[in-house]
């Protein structure tokens, strides 16, 4: 589980020219289910995973994962927690096999226990025959694989993914969807952040809409719609960011498909 608890983001706080990346955010993420963190490009999104994930320090605020505090307890949370990102890159020299232990001791562990998690991670990714395969060779959806094989590779609970299907082909983008979703049944907390609507409507159990940093609504999609008086996520989503920005529709869709990711 976990609950973050008016998590604030400034940069460059000692300066003049200050950016609120994220403002006072708190909601509860629950095992079990996938919440939705949606927004459009620049939102604070990433900003908001990489605190949670004890990448970036937050400003203000803590969040709780699995009892652990954000704050001192850096440590424990990071063995509970799984975070992918773009941001990390595989290493065209390795091989799968060598990349997935390189991740594994970063978590510190034994060489037993990694070698039988390495081969329980290609199992379930039908990683097999290409084990020994440097990662410059592989598809995209192969690496994609591996990608995910590292986030998992220490068994954590709780799963920060940041964008995870963004310019996947279809195949790889079917295998991700189908990982995330096996993730949900074994009970673990996914929190899954993107942009784009069809993810959302697919993936989220309950969807937290973010803009400029600040939480605009939080709920399950079916009260995310009652209570906008729409009938898709979509809808809801231009109406909060049209309310926000006093914009109109076609300025948020704009905002909402290109630039700064966030």
């Amino acid at each position: 589980m976990v609950e973050a608890v008016k998590l604030t983001k400034i940069y460059n706080q000692d300066k003049k020219n200050q950016v609120l990346a994220v403002d006072q955010v708190s909601f509860q993420a629950h095992n079990g289910e996938i919440l939705g963190i949606l927004g459009p490009n620049g939102a604070g999104k990433t900003t908001l995973l990489r605190m949670i994930a004890t990448i970036l320090k937050p400003s203000s605020g803590t969040a709780m994962i699995d009892g652990y505090n954000l704050i001192g307890e850096d440590r424990g949370v990071r063995k509970r927690v799984g975070f992918l990102t773009g941001a990390t890159r595989l290493y065209d020299r390795l091989t799968v096999w060598e990349t997935l232990t390189y991740f594994g001791r970063l978590y510190n562990i034994n060489n037993r226990d990694l070698n039988e998690r390495i081969g329980q991670l290609l199992a379930i990714f039908n990683l097999e025959d290409v084990k020994n395969r440097q990662i410059a060779e592989l598809s995209d959806g192969m690496r994609q694989k591996v990608t995910l094989g590292r986030t998992i590779i220490h068994d954590p609970q709780n799963l920060l993914l940041d964008e995870p299907l963004t310019g996947l082909d279809i195949l790889a983008r079917r295998s991700a969807t189908r990982f995330i979703r096996e993730m949900k049944r074994q009970n673990r907390c996914i929190i899954l952040s993107t942009h784009i609507m069809i993810e959302a409507e697919e993936l989220c159990d309950r969807i937290v809409i973010i803009d400029k940093g600040r939480i605009l609504i939080t709920g399950s999609q079916d009260m995310l719609k009652e209570r906008c008086n729409c009938t898709e996520l979509e809808e809801v989503f231009i109406q909060l960011l049209k309310e926000d920005y006093g914009q109109n529709s076609s300025d948020i869709q704009e905002r909402g498909s290109g630039g700064k990711k966030g």
